[in-house]
């Protein structure tokens, strides 16, 4: 089984289930965002733009929906490989 590795260096396109989030990295307004998104253990995410320049923000989908987090968010989220669910 591969390691989690860091939602930021998830490659584009490609989904990842979420393993573990580190709370205690974020400021409690960005660990509530997070909760109110959906994010959690065992949640489906993908990764479908990165800003061009610089440190952006990632665009997710997570379910049906489509969000932008900043890089050190997106960092303290720990996901595995998982396949492409069937359209």
């Amino acid at each position: 089984m591969d390691s989690p590795y860091s939602l930021e260096t998830l490659p584009r396109r490609q989904h990842g289930i979420v393993a573990a989030i580190d709370w205690a990295r974020l400021a409690g307004p960005e660990a509530r965002r997070l909760r109110e998104l959906g994010f959690d253990e065992g949640v489906d995410v993908e990764v479908l733009h990165r800003a061009v320049l610089g440190r952006g923000p990632i665009a997710c989908r997570i379910g049906r929906m489509t969000v932008a987090l900043r890089r050190v968010v997106a960092g303290a989220i720990q996901v595995s490989p998982a396949h492409a669910p069937a359209e």
